[in-house]
């Protein structure tokens, strides 16, 4: 494994470009897979083309060339006399005959894997070196586009600390989704996340586009100046945030094996940030049977997954998992589950001030004018006349559906009692008592 490197100097660590075919731990054999079947959708590359759509330095791969072109699979066609890498190699017809048969067994063609021993060798530093610093603070600078009292940031602090996992419950609408959303504002610095691993020969991709958010960092050297290099084979990213809902099975849970390669699930897509079960007892799978696949990650830090052929690898568990319900805790699971969910955080209904609060923030948002006014108004007519608890979500929906209705009766962008009640009447659930039928 290539040693690791410091690529910004606070925050990001991220491993060294490799200068030989051994420093990358694959197997030869692998890599002329890669190479050929690259080339069988490219026609013709130049050596450095071919080197930066795996990832890897010339030198590397020059190897896996040389026994292509030994075997008559691939050819020089032309180039400039400036060293090998600016030669043109083109697929033979041989050639693609050999991609063929590797494509029926595996379709994965791009940067080439990382061993899994140096992606957990890498999660270990880097669990080591990215330590969270919580303090109360850094607490409120991450959580101040909310309102929360000062008694459920002082509980969310140490949660994070700890990096363990947590329940967030509470009454619909009082935030419980937002706030373990911005959980991730905590985590600092980011994270080198591979395109794929290999084990035993399979692959297993990593990166996901749709999760990772990768981050531009300066160029630290190139091929030719001999200087610090990063291993193209990995990408730094934002710290990852992982959310699923009702949605979530067991299965997504476990590898999933497609065209010949393996996807990874959510959590290891998600390790080194957070993993976020969002309406947690209402997926596709029991909450006793998703707590018992992770009753052993959640303390050991290890998940164990398996393979097609049986085999089962170890692959780290460092994520911060956070279930968010409506539900009690102790209706979902039993004291050992909860046991070892060990921080519960109470995302309690807004006290009067703070529901005025969060009432000007949507104001502010929507670019019109607060008005303490209305919101007494509000309080008084619906919350307190007809028994309505205040939820942390009623001025964002209610202010939009009044201003929806000012724009119906074209009138102007601003709050009134009477357009409070019509988006009232059409946001509340009336009950009204059930006609009888006559006789």
């Amino acid at each position: 494994m290539a040693l690791m490197v410091e690529t910004s100097p606070e925050t990001t660590l991220h491993p060294a470009a490799p200068t030989t075919l051994a420093e990358t731990g694959l197997t030869l054999d692998l890599l002329i897979q890669l190479v050929v079947k690259t080339l069988h959708f490219a026609g013709e590359l130049t050596g450095s083309e071919l080197a930066a759509r795996l990832g890897l330095n010339f030198p590397v791969i020059e190897p896996a060339i040389d026994d292509l072109i030994r075997q008559h699979h691939c050819q020089i066609v032309g180039g400039a006399m400036v060293g090998r890498a600016s030669y043109r190699y083109r697929i033979t017809d041989s050639g693609r005959s050999r991609a063929m048969l590797f494509l029926e067994d595996n379709h994965y063609v791009g940067i080439a894997p990382v061993p899994v021993a140096e992606y957990v060798r890498y999660m270990k530093t880097f669990r080591s070196t990215m330590s969270v610093k919580a303090t109360r603070a850094r607490i409120r600078e991450a959580f101040s586009h909310l309102v929360l009292s000062d008694h459920v940031l002082d509980q969310l602090g140490p949660a994070i600390n700890a990096r363990h996992s947590m329940f967030v419950y509470g009454p619909p609408g009082n935030g419980k989704t937002v706030i373990s959303q911005a959980i991730r504002n905590v985590l600092e610095g980011e994270i080198a996340i591979p395109f794929a691993i290999e084990v035993e020969g399979s692959i297993v991709r990593i990166f996901d586009p749709v999760v990772h958010e990768p981050i531009a960092l300066p160029n630290h050297g190139h091929q030719l100046d001999g200087g610090p290099r990063r291993d193209a084979r990995w990408i730094t990213c934002r710290r990852p945030m992982v959310m699923v809902g009702g949605e979530l099975r067991l299965e997504s849970l476990d590898l999933h094996r497609n065209a010949g390669f393996y996807r990874a699930p959510i959590q290891t897509v998600a390790n080194g940030g957070v993993l976020v079960i969002d309406d947690f007892g209402r997926q596709q799978c029991t909450p006793r049977e998703l707590l018992n696949r992770w009753i052993v990650p959640l303390e050991s830090r290890i998940d164990f997954l398996t393979l097609t052929s049986g085999q089962k690898i170890e692959l780290p568990f460092d994520v911060l998992v956070v279930f968010a319900t409506n539900l009690q805790p102790s209706s979902l699971v039993d004291e050992a589950f909860l046991r070892r969910i060990q921080y519960k955080i109470f995302a309690q209904g807004p006290s009067r001030a703070e529901f005025a609060s969060i009432f000007e923030n949507c104001c502010r948002q929507e670019g019109i004018a607060f008005d303490p006014v209305v919101v007494d108004y509000l309080i008084a007519t619906w919350h307190q006349a007809r028994n309505i608890a205040l939820r942390g979500c009623h001025p964002r929906d209610l202010i939009k559906q009044a201003l929806a209705l000012a724009e119906y009766l074209d009138r102007p962008r601003e709050l009134t009692p009477e357009l409070i009640d019509g988006a009232c009447y059409g946001y509340f659930v009336h009950e009204e008592p059930s006609l009888q039928e006559s006789a």
